[in-house]
């Protein structure tokens, strides 16, 4: 993706998430409601320091505006990602997915019993859940856009709407990360 493209999508994205109007978003980072437009659009030619009035205006890191949105969804099977394999011993890893900057974790192990489905409301907003399923095999996800994964699937999804949790065996194991805005 083109730099001025990329940095056109994230002011967007990042007023949108501010809440801020074109108008005041302007107005705050004190340059000109053209120029803004102008760079939303993915027309501008921006120096650092407009970049830098945009990113301390939306109170944002200067590299939100160079970071590409995340997909809404990532769905990794058991035998999908790049495996880097240890010098040492046997063993290998596969990075599933990053912590972004201000975000937090928490983990947990979840137990889930055939024959229960669990729906859950919507956490706080920006709130995404990773699951990574041990054994057994579920469906889960967002309402009307669950997956059903196996031993070593990896699903990530937006947890700020209505989602759940099925064990399509008489019982599975996941872990699940509930990822958070700070």
């Amino acid at each position: 993706m083109k730099a001025n493209l990329l940095v056109s999508r994230s002011i967007v994205r990042e007023r949108k998430r501010s809440g801020l109007s074109l108008s005041a978003l302007a107005e705050k980072a004190g340059i000109a409601k053209s120029t803004l437009s102008q760079l939303e659009a993915g027309q501008g030619n921006p120096n650092l320091e407009t970049l830098w009035s945009i990113a301390t205006a939306l109170d944002v890191p200067f590299n939100f505006l160079f970071e590409a949105p995340l997909p809404r969804t990532n769905l990794v099977r058991a035998n999908e990602g790049e495996a880097i394999s240890s010098g040492k011993s046997a063993h290998s890893a596969t990075l599933l997915a990053e912590c972004p900057p201000n975000r937090q974790r928490v983990l947990y192990r979840l137990e889930l019993m055939g024959g229960s489905i669990r729906k859950v409301e919507p956490h706080h907003k920006g709130t995404i859940e990773h699951a990574f399923v041990s054994s057994g095999k579920v469906r889960l996800g967002p309402i009307d856009q669950e997956e059903e994964l196996g031993p070593g699937d990896y699903f990530r999804y937006p947890a700020d709407e209505t989602h759940r949790y099925e064990s399509l065996t008489g019982r599975s194991l996941l872990l699940l990360v509930i990822d958070t805005p700070c």
